[in-house]
């Protein structure tokens, strides 16, 4: 259980592709293997620390290194998928999940009926099929998955409970890694279909949500504690509906019309626009991403401009948007007057920022206080 790898230290350069990484290590930059496909914005920032392990010189990778962890707040948190799994099974050996005291680990990686899972434990001659999932996304004391939209663990938690139908005992282990959440959620804000189907199977599984805190070189993981479900925030938030940051890219100074505001002239760089959908939230968003369409909103102009990056949906049963927007105007290099606002009192809701606002920590953490800080008031 106890790793052994040498680890080097590094800090966060970019990320091209969801697999692949650059760091600054000893002042040369190098390119790293990402094991964590998630979308991981709420981790990497310029700047960030990681702790890389080398690639065996005969690998013909052209990678020439792994990103093992990194680090949040000095804290560090594994990214390595496969040594995920090395830790559930040492934790059930170990006898440290709390009502799983009773069974053993028999194999790993079985495929059933065309699906792999990661676990397959046993107690006696009954057997016990797990899939095994780390949890790298969490706020101060709450944590959600997935970070991105995971259509292959949707199919994984319904194989699983009809499994479970039919006899078998099934179930699922959320490896948080983060010792401060005490409360855990699926993350019906990024994939509300895998929030659905985890709330319609999720009595007939028997899943935990498990923390776990790390050495600074990922040697040792120290056992956290089970984590509490409230499943009544799922209920209340968990609509179509609710409200949104889309951020848009301008390539180069254009001047464009923009109804009722006139010609307005955007320069370069990164705007984010604030907005809400009482209902139909993904279609509202699916909208702004088409450029060919019926002007309607100040946004619909600006789109003929701008590319659309990325869409931050908040989905909650609250109004939020003024708030969202009074957020952002603090930390924006600057904001378009009356832009999206003219049936409101703010003073605009679309904000400049020479950068992407995704790779900026305050941004981010503006998105983590809206979609999981406050509900913190629910628990």
């Amino acid at each position: 259980m106890i790793r052994h790898d040498k680890l080097y230290r590094a800090t966060f350069v970019e990320r091209p592709n969801r697999f692949i990484v650059r760091a600054d290590l000893d002042g040369a930059i190098v390119t790293c293997h990402m094991p964590n496909p998630g979308r991981l914005w709420e981790l990497l920032f310029p700047g960030t620390s990681l702790m890389l392990r080398k690639a065996p010189a005969d690998s013909g990778r052209k990678t020439s290194y792994d990103v093992i962890g990194v680090f949040r707040d000095d804290v560090p948190v594994l990214m390595d998928t496969q040594y995920n799994n090395d830790v559930a099974s040492a934790l059930i050996a170990r006898k440290l999940i709390p009502g799983w005291e009773s069974w053993s680990v028999l194999r790993r990686e079985v495929t059933v009926e065309g699906s792999r899972f990661d676990l397959l434990l046993h107690r006696d001659d009954e057997l016990f099929f797990v899939e095994v999932k780390s949890c790298t996304l969490f706020g101060r004391t709450g944590a959600m998955f997935p970070d991105a939209v995971t259509e292959r663990g949707r199919k994984h938690l319904l194989h699983l409970a009809a499994l479970q139908e039919r006899g078998y005992r099934t179930g699922l282990l959320f490896l948080v890694q983060w010792d401060r959440a005490d409360w855990f959620l699926p993350d019906y804000h990024t994939d509300p279909a895998f929030a659905d189907t985890f709330a319609a199977v999720q009595d007939k599984l028997d899943w935990k949500a498990f923390s776990v805190a790390w050495d600074e070189y990922f040697s040792l993981p120290r056992p956290g504690r089970e984590l509490i479900y409230p499943g009544h925030i799922l209920k209340r938030e968990n609509h179509d509906g609710g409200d949104y940051m889309a951020v848009l890219h301008v390539k180069r100074e254009t001047a464009c019309e923009v109804g009722s505001l006139g010609r307005l002239t955007f320069s370069p760089g990164y705007y984010v626009y604030v907005g809400s959908a009482k209902k139909n939230l993904a279609a509202r968003l699916a909208r702004h991403s088409r450029v060919r369409k019926k002007m309607h909103w100040h946004l619909d102009y600006l789109r003929r401009i701008a590319d659309i990056t990325a869409t931050v949906p908040v989905r909650t049963a609250d109004d939020l948007e003024h708030d969202l927007a009074r957020r952002l105007e603090k930390i924006a290099v600057s904001s378009v007057e009356r832009f999206g606002c003219t049936d409101c009192g703010c003073a605009s809701h679309l904000f400049y920022f020479h950068e992407n606002p995704v790779h900026y920590r305050p941004f981010m953490n503006v998105v983590e206080d809206f979609r999981i800080n406050r509900l913190q008031q629910f628990i």
